[in-house]
């Protein structure tokens, strides 16, 4: 073998080599959660199928760039705020997150709840903006969670805009949760998709958790294209059936001026 192809081989093993250590490093940012924030080394290694050592290993890299801390009593681990400083530019760009704050704000004004604006990623819905309402007892999430229960009121909102059959895999194979799903269920849900796209917008009525309702409405680009949802979330406690109708339809005009403002329009306007 020549030196010139040792060099090459060389170097494609690098390659491949630190690919594989970057998707590693993406596959353990990505086992952190809103219901699962703080995790060992060993939960780690688990979800991800590596050994202990080489979870620990990328766990002190991502330590040292503060993408990850760690709790000093437990010894373990949650994500780090030097994630915000990487996230960052690309909230501050996201067009319907910069067009929908000052719509959120108005809305947690107007109705005492928290609001926030998610955008669909793929197979889940995200939070990427949030005003918390001013109350003490309130629901709230950070940013960047991720939810993909079938009841939740944004899932809802996205699912309503896909394909009947895509909804249908995405049920079947669990990515979209539906504890006791059959196909009467399934039907039903179907359904209920078809009645929130009619309303203009979705209901959870302690559905996905007792102690929360919510609200969801959806965002139009100017192709008639859903981009995003606004969400009211609320204790439960506080809210009846006459105030979460109150409420929905709160959110589907907060929805509309964040539509309009986008330069969007839905397909009933």
């Amino acid at each position: 073998m020549s030196p010139a192809a040792k060099t090459e081989s060389s170097d494609s093993t690098t390659d491949a080599r630190g690919t594989s250590v970057i998707v590693n490093a993406i596959a353990v940012l990505r086992c952190f959660s809103a219901a699962e924030p703080m995790l060992g080394v060993t939960d780690i290694a688990s979800r991800v199928g590596l050994h202990k050592s080489t979870v620990s290993r990328i766990l002190a890299t991502l330590e040292a760039e503060e993408l990850v801390e760690r709790d000093v009593d437990s010894r373990r681990f949650k994500l780090g705020l030097g994630l915000i400083a990487v996230a960052g530019p690309l909230l501050a760009e996201l067009e319907e997150r910069k067009v929908a704050y000052p719509v959120l704000r108005q809305l947690t004004e107007r109705t005492g709840e928290t609001s926030a604006l998610m955008v669909w990623h793929g197979t889940e819905s995200m939070c990427v903006e949030q005003i918390a309402s001013p109350k003490q007892v309130k629901h709230t999430a950070p940013l960047g969670a991720r939810y993909h229960d079938a009841m939740s009121a944004s899932v809802q909102v996205f699912l309503a805009t896909e394909p009947e059959e895509r909804v249908r895999a995405l049920m079947h194979s669990g990515t979209i949760t539906y504890p006791g799903l059959d196909e009467t269920s399934l039907e039903g849900y179907l359904i209920r998709l078809q009645d929130a796209a009619r309303r203009g917008y979705a209901t959870n009525y302690g559905e996905s958790s007792m102690d929360e309702v919510g609200v969801a409405a959806p965002v139009y680009d100017h192709r008639g294209d859903v981009v995003a949802a606004v969400l009211i979330p609320a204790p439960r406690f506080r809210v009846s059936p006459e105030t979460l109708q109150a409420l929905g339809e709160a959110c589907a005009g907060a929805a509309r001026l964040v539509t309009a403002r986008l330069g969007g329009a839905s397909p009933r306007a």
